[in-house]
């Protein structure tokens, strides 16, 4: 007999009790089986939770789930019994006395040790088999999905190269009158288009040696400058914007050196997300008119390209486009800061002129019937006090905000309602009367007189007149002035004598600044009459509006003192926005010591005219000053075979 100094604590307790005293043995028997059972049903359960687990993130199929379950109960069930039927009787454990309980408990603790090893075994094997499945079938769904995002990848991209492979229509080019001679005979008007002409070498040579590539130049850094419209990618905004007023100036070599930039660089294959707005009037309609001008089939094969990247702002579910896209993505948005995460009218009211001429170029209407589909939609809703709001809801085509101007946020909307009139050869019947009715509201409630008999436009705001004009809203005098014939009920002198009011009030606030250059925006409050009052309406950003439409009251009046007033402006900036490094915007237009923003705006390049070429007959300036022509047959087709009507 083995000496009990040798015997598990157990088992000298159990040596120790009397082979006449077996009931004193089944308490502690079932005890040692209930610990073994629970040990087991414990193990069992967790092993079983974590199956389930398993099972409810990897998904092995039905049948697999099932062998588990059965090969679980074989090994479960026959132990279980076991047990029971040795907590019954006990005699496994009683045959031979003490030491045969010694050594049926040994042999009975290596079965369960060998029996719960076994049953770790099958588990793990199981467990590691489903888990091999599920991934295995995981990676096949994941294989699945990325080979059909592949696949609808490839389609895309094979619908978008046939797109921009496709040969465009041979598009006549209208004659460019006065083009090649330009040559005023005057030689008081000669010296001052040099003037102008020297202005534009010295923006442009310094961008070009500073800044090339980039959007825009810091004249006084002399360094390149990007902003968030651009989505901070170097699009060359400065080169596109400038080209037609390179061409029409003459500077040939510095045009050829923009398009050189344009065909190896100019890539809308960015991840970028810019403006719908700016790069539509910028960059289409740099584009437009530097192929219209020159002819040159680049220039209109990437205004075809970029088209492309902007006509996912549409998918939404008014039809109105969202103010910014990434041209890769497609991925839409509006600007944070806008009413009720509302577009705005002057941006998606101003894509008319650009997608009818594109449409025209390409044959494919998609791009006339997107904004056309705008403008339907604009007709159907309520207007209050006949005005249009500047904010609308792409999500729900409601209103936002009831803030009408004619300045910023409304302006060019206006714009491009007359002017997709012009555009169309005066056969756009619809959007002339759109715009007639809207000068009408525009007049009973937004234009007033101040004091002293300066006619304004103020904006309606919260139910009453704000008292306020933008620097932008000095557009509208030339906007009268282009639209009053056609003017119904004979009211075309009245729209003239209203665009010289509108002038004379814009040159009031440029002649009662220090710098003799307007700020963005005066009020006409008390005595305060075509003055700034706060601070952060004191700057000047070489802004073209005033200027523009001294233009228009020139070409339509012949009243000298319009050019007098545009050369004063010119001379002004000549003389206070002039740097080393190019033309600069200042901070304050009524101090004598002006700092400055450090921006050389792209439109500053784009928005310079010169008096008689481009007759307003032929050509439609948009609101970026690109001339784009007349489309004397687009009452009947567009390029050929696609109707527009």
């Amino acid at each position: 007999m083995s000496s009990p100094a040798l015997l598990p604590v157990s088992s000298r307790r159990l040596a120790a009790l009397s082979p006449s005293s077996p009931v004193s043995f089944y308490p502690h028997h079932r005890a040692t089986l209930r610990l073994s059972e629970k040990f087991i049903l414990l193990l069992i359960l967790s092993a079983f939770i974590t199956l389930c687990f398993g099972a409810i993130f990897f998904l092995p199929d039905s049948s697999k789930h099932r062998r588990f379950d059965l090969g679980l109960q074989d090994v479960l069930i026959p132990h279980v019994e076991q047990g029971r039927s040795a907590g019954r009787d006990g005699s496994a454990g009683l045959q031979g006395g003490g030491v045969m309980v010694h050594g049926g408990g040994e042999e009975h603790r290596h079965r369960h040790r060998d029996e719960e090893e076994q049953l770790r075994k099958m588990i793990r094997a199981d467990h590691e088999r489903a888990l091999e499945e599920a991934k295995e079938k995981l990676k096949k769904s994941k294989d699945q999905i990325r080979a059909e995002i592949q696949t609808e990848k490839n389609r895309v991209m094979q619908d978008m190269k046939k797109r921009e492979g496709k040969q465009l229509p041979v598009v006549p080019i209208p004659k460019l009158v006065g083009i090649n001679n330009g040559d005023p005979g005057d030689p008081d008007t000669r010296e001052k288009q040099e003037k102008i002409k020297e202005m534009m070498k010295h923006a442009w040579d310094n961008y070009r040696q500073y800044a090339w590539g980039h959007n825009e130049l810091k004249p006084l850094s002399r360094k390149g400058h990007t902003t968030n419209i651009f989505g901070n990618s170097q699009l060359g905004a400065t080169i596109v914007d400038a080209l037609d007023t390179l061409y029409i100036m003459g500077l040939f070599d510095e045009f050829r050196d923009g398009k050189e930039w344009i065909e190896k660089n100019l890539d809308f294959s960015v991840n970028a997300e810019v403006s719908v707005f700016e790069v539509n009037i910028r960059f289409i309609g740099g584009l437009l008119a530097a192929y219209y001008l020159s002819g040159e089939e680049v220039f209109k094969q990437k205004a075809s390209q970029l088209a492309e990247k902007l006509l996912p702002s549409f998918n939404t579910p008014t039809g109105i486009p969202w103010a910014m896209v990434n041209l890769k993505s497609g991925v839409g948005r509006n600007w944070g800061w806008a009413s009720a995460g509302s577009s705005i009218l002057s941006e998606f009211g101003t894509l008319h002129l650009e997608f009818v001429h594109l449409s025209y170029l390409t044959g494919d209407p998609i791009y006339y019937k997107k904004v056309l589909h705008i403008r339907k939609l604009l007709q159907k809703m309520d207007r209050p006090n006949g005005l249009y709001p500047n904010y609308l809801n792409p999500r729900t085509g409601r209103w936002g905000q009831h803030h009408t101007s004619v300045g910023g946020l409304g302006d060019s909307f206006y714009e491009y309602l007359l002017k997709a009139w012009l555009v169309s050869d005066k056969t756009d019947t619809e959007a002339r009367k759109m715009y007639d009715d809207a000068m009408q509201s525009i007049e009973k409630h937004l234009i007033r007189k101040s004091n002293t008999g300066l006619t304004f436009i103020g904006e309606w705001k919260n139910g009453h007149l704000e008292r306020k004009m933008g620097h932008l809203t000095c557009f509208a005098g030339g906007m009268f002035a282009l639209g009053a014939d056609g003017s119904p009920d004979d009211k075309a002198g009245h729209y003239l004598q209203l665009g010289a009011e509108i002038a004379h009030t814009c040159h009031q606030s440029y002649d009662r600044t220090v710098l003799k250059l307007g700020p963005e925006a005066f009020k006409f409050d008390g005595g305060t009459e075509a003055v700034a009052l706060r601070q952060n309406e004191k700057y000047y950003i070489l802004r073209p509006e005033v200027i523009e439409t001294y233009w228009y009251m020139w070409r339509f009046t012949h009243d000298p003192k319009y050019r007098q007033w545009g050369w004063e402006a010119a001379q002004a900036i000549d003389k206070y926005c002039r740097v080393i490094g190019g033309f600069s915007g200042v901070k304050d237009v009524y101090s004598s010591s002006p700092t400055y923003d450090d921006v050389q705006q792209s439109f500053f390049l784009a928005e310079t005219l010169n008096d008689d070429l481009l007759p307003l007959d032929y050509w439609v300036f948009n609101t970026e000053a690109h001339p784009l022509p007349v489309l004397r047959s687009m009452n009947t087709t567009l390029s050929g075979n696609v109707a527009l009507q």
